[in-house]
């Protein structure tokens, strides 16, 4: 398990960057301009830190419970984030612009968020940098190279893998899901209804905040609002064991893991009507 989840993370990575375009993604930031940026930057880094520390003077958690949702709200970007943006109907090439600008800015913005947070509580917790940099590179920013490598200098093999790739990425995938659920069972067992409700205003509130504050196009800001609710969980697990020093937050970031998807799908729904419609008939 220490190893299948990030291999078969690495393997989607690359079959994602087969299907990018760099001029695409170019052309989505260029449209971004002044003040779309700090909008994008306050929904993505800001606002969900805020709604975390609302959720902590207004629900009934423990100090683990709350220490897991904030961390979840101050990593944004999961390395699959355009898998799941283009699987329920929307841009791929919109979702990976907004996610490796997201992964370029957490270096930054994650210690100074943690830092400011923190003193609010009287703590001092400080995040290198280097090791956020360390971890998104080689968790994001290097399958995603090899793929729009491959595809630039070996485009008929590229071609020709990409599909069987995916496939066996999506199947080792499952394989995963069910062996961490079946791992994390007792740590499931311990999420409380008040972490439950926690996780989906934490989930809506990341996407009411680009749908409100972003004001791009239509389609920019959908595929924006889903993909800044699918939250960096495997980091924030990370950030929890080794700076936070707060084990006891996994059942939050487990129970987050599991709402999230389906916040995910009912906005999907909800904004992607005629498409849901046309994919249930067929």
């Amino acid at each position: 398990m220490k190893y299948l989840l990030p291999i078969t993370v690495f393997l989607l990575m690359i079959a994602i960057g087969m299907s990018l375009k760099p001029s695409e993604l170019l052309r989505h930031w260029r449209k971004l301009m002044g003040w779309a940026w700090l909008r994008l930057l306050a929904a993505t880094f800001i606002i969900p830190p805020m709604v975390a520390m609302l959720i902590e003077r207004t629900l009934p958690l423990d100090w683990g419970e709350v220490v897991g949702l904030f961390l979840l709200s101050v990593v944004p970007g999961a390395p699959l984030t355009s898998r799941v943006a283009e699987k329920r109907g929307f841009d791929l090439q919109i979702a990976a612009s907004y996610q490796v600008s997201s992964a370029l800015l957490m270096p930054l913005m994650i210690p100074l968020v943690v830092y400011a947070s923190g003193r609010l509580y009287n703590r001092n917790i400080w995040i290198p940098p280097r090791l956020l940099f360390v971890h998104i590179a080689e968790n994001q920013f290097l399958p995603l190279l090899i793929g729009l490598g491959m595809m630039t200098f070996a485009t008929a093999f590229a071609n020709k893998i990409r599909r069987p790739l995916t496939m066996v990425g999506n199947i080792m995938l499952l394989t995963v899901i069910v062996l961490m659920l079946w791992k994390m069972r007792a740590t499931l067992a311990a999420i409380t209804p008040w972490v439950i409700v926690g996780a989906v205003i934490l989930a809506v509130c990341s996407i009411l905040a680009i749908t409100l504050l972003l004001r791009a196009e239509p389609e920019t800001n959908k595929t924006v609002a889903l993909c800044n609710a699918n939250r960096h969980v495997g980091l924030a697990l990370l950030l929890a064991g080794q700076y936070a020093r707060a084990r006891s937050a996994a059942p939050a970031i487990a129970c987050y893991a599991l709402v999230a998807p389906l916040v995910m799908l009912a906005y999907a729904r909800m904004v992607r009507p005629k498409q849901a419609a046309q994919a249930k008939v067929a």
